[in-house]
């Protein structure tokens, strides 16, 4: 797989609502190798792939653009930066992490009150995020003015590490999956194939529901990153999925209950085709299958996932192999799929 490709997604910046430099790198992928290619109202890139035979059901591949990060809400009179969230994050893991305003390029540090300042409990107590600022070293309110605008996108600093068997960066979820579906545009396919990748999926799978409403295909396979917390200190009742076990397959979570027949038959895919695979175990969750399944009159779902550690952190974990094994999952179930074998 094109690992100098998922870097460059990766380190890409696009929180919510600000997907352009990840919209942009895909659309130069997949320009020659797409029979049609658009972009839609939402920000959505919708792709279809000419395959050697026309399709039995309609299928769409779906995988998110759009990574968690923060937005300006205020200029503090000391030149700070009041933020608020945009998407889900762990607030014990933001302190001290450097971020990019993704707008005028400046970076930044996320800042609190001082232990030493702090008093009784206080000192335990996570902050909230109305306790926080972000310091870009402005001398005072009309020096960040100069740069920074309220409702400016701040994501979290780019770094990307590789090794023999892991990878270390930002922006995993999903651009893992958006390396999954490129990489099937560019190969020759049996069936006609439907390919979906969207915007603001961590403020509540926006892009998806329109891009499902354009596509309305018969059935949708969406490409993901799922929490793997096998780690110190949890049990392994209690760890969901593992790194090194292979592509993560959903039954169902908090938004969908995945299609029974699609479930199962990822499962044997992977076997099929020699990878190994996992099954989520727990019902936890969400991705934009909550709204592609639900869709006109419905669409059969299923969700196959890549297993990483720390998911929403500005450093997140996955193995090259499990990778390896959500693409050839993928690929198999979406020819089975689309040829009405499922």
């Amino acid at each position: 797989m094109n690992m100098d490709l998922l870097k460059r997604l990766c380190l890409a910046n696009g929180v919510s609502s600000g997907e352009q430099a990840v919209k942009d790198i895909i659309l130069d992928e997949i320009k020659d190798c797409a029979d049609e290619v658009d972009v839609d109202k939402s920000g959505n890139i919708i792709a279809f792939k000419k395959g050697k035979e026309r399709a039995k059901n309609k299928l769409l591949l779906s995988a998110h653009m759009d990574e968690v990060g923060f937005i300006v809400t205020g200029v503090n009179s000391d030149g700070t930066l009041s933020v608020d969230e945009v998407g889900g994050i762990d607030r014990r893991i933001i302190s001290g992490k450097r971020v990019i305003l993704c707008t005028s390029g400046i970076n930044g540090v996320f800042g609190i009150k001082p232990i030493h300042l702090s008093k009784g409990d206080s000192r335990n107590e996570i902050p909230k995020l109305s306790q926080m600022y972000i310091d870009i070293g402005a001398a005072d309110k009309e020096d960040a003015e100069k740069n920074v605008t309220v409702g400016e996108l701040a994501a979290f600093e780019g770094f990307y590490e590789e090794n023999e068997q892991s990878i270390i960066t930002k922006a995993l979820d999903d651009r893992a999956g958006c390396l999954v579906l490129t990489e099937m545009i560019k190969e020759e396919l049996p069936y006609d194939m439907y390919f979906s990748f969207v915007v603001q999926e961590e403020v509540g799978l926006r892009g998806a529901k329109t891009a499902a409403y354009s596509v309305n295909p018969d059935c949708a396979i969406v490409v993901e990153t799922t929490t793997a917390a096998d780690i110190p200190n949890v049990d392994s009742e209690r760890q969901v999925c593992r790194l090194g076990e292979g592509a993560v397959v959903s039954f169902m979570d908090r938004r969908t209950v995945y299609d029974r027949d699609m479930y199962k038959a990822a499962l044997k895919c992977a076997e099929n085709v020699g990878v190994k695979v996992q099954p989520k175990q727990a019902v936890a969750g969400g991705n934009d299958a909550g709204v592609i399944s639900t869709t006109n009159g419905g669409v059969r779902t299923a969700a196959i996932s890549l297993p990483c550690r720390y998911l929403h952190a500005p450093h997140t974990v996955i193995y090259k192999s499990d990778l390896t094994a959500v693409y050839k999952t993928v690929r198999e179930l979406a020819c089975l799929t689309a040829g009405g074998e499922v």
